[in-house]
């Protein structure tokens, strides 16, 4: 006898529930949440990865200001009238934070795919530099000699593209997660939990491209880590929300990736030095 429509639902229901439990579990356990905020400190502290960043900084100022712009003349309104039935007289305030957030987020979708999609890949590289794995590195682009204490000024010519050029899939997304806004809290953490966890592995595109791995085998990876991106990526999506600070938090995020990948990297060339340590010692 097959069972109720209203049991395969909440059986369904029960397994969506613990395998978010269990990715949360692992997230927690992986420590990968922290590297956004590791970014923060580290990008701070290291002038010569401001360049690519500033090379951007006004035209991506411009562009957040025109949409949020947009957003509050053609957006505010209407969503006004939605929030006030579930956040009574405090509607006008969360509708202002709402929209702001919204706009944060656009800017970012737009930003990455416009504006400063080279220059991420250049503090990606230049973080790498700077921890030691030029080799990694000079696998896709040439490595200029000199330039002491300069990173960025080290970086040549790529080898090849590492991203995508603009497509749509994004903003779509984007706009598909936008409704969950609407049902206060449990809408806002479902609709940051849905963005961390695709943005959590496009943080690594590039980590992928300088480790040649091919489609199946990067999916491969994330599946075996789907924890630890998808912390990260909640921890950096939360970071690029903040208006107006989502600019440098699209930086200061990408340096946190690279210097993950970096640890990635020297746990990866450690485990077999240690194994090889170990026979000898036999």
């Amino acid at each position: 006898m097959s069972k109720p429509m209203s049991a395969k639902v909440k059986e369904t229901a029960l397994e969506e529930v613990q395998r978010a439990r269990q990715i949360a579990e692992e997230g927690a356990r992986s420590g990968a949440y922290l590297y956004p905020l590791k970014g923060i400190y580290y990008f701070a502290t290291h002038k010569d990865l401001y360049k690519p960043l500033l090379s951007r900084l006004a035209p991506s100022l411009t562009l957040g200001a025109g949409i949020t712009i947009f957003m509050f003349l053609f957006t505010y309104l209407p969503q006004f009238a939605v929030l006030v039935f579930t956040s009574g007289p405090l509607a006008a305030l969360t509708t202002a934070l709402l929209v702001l957030s919204e706009s944060s987020t656009l800017t970012m979708v737009l930003s990455k795919a416009l504006l400063i999609e080279d220059t991420l890949i250049d503090t990606f590289d230049g973080t790498l530099l700077d921890r030691g794995q030029t080799n990694l590195v000079a696998k896709e682009r040439q490595i200029k000699s000199g330039a002491a204490g300069d990173t960025i000024g080290r970086l040549g010519k790529l080898m090849t593209k590492p991203f995508q050029k603009f497509t749509p899939t994004a903003i779509i997304r984007y706009f598909m997660y936008l409704p969950l806004n609407f049902i206060p809290v449990v809408g806002t953490v479902a609709f940051v939990a849905l963005q961390g966890r695709k943005n959590g592995p496009s943080a690594h595109s590039r980590y992928f491209q300088l480790k040649g791995m091919n489609k199946t085998q990067q999916e491969q990876f994330v599946q075996e880590h789907q924890g630890a991106y998808t912390s990260f990526g909640v921890a950096s999506t939360l970071l690029e929300m903040v208006p107006i600070l989502g600019i440098f938090a699209a930086y200061t995020n990408t340096c946190g990736a690279a210097l993950w990948a970096a640890d990635l990297e020297q746990k990866s060339g450690t485990a077999p030095a240690l194994r090889e340590q170990a026979k000898r010692a036999e």
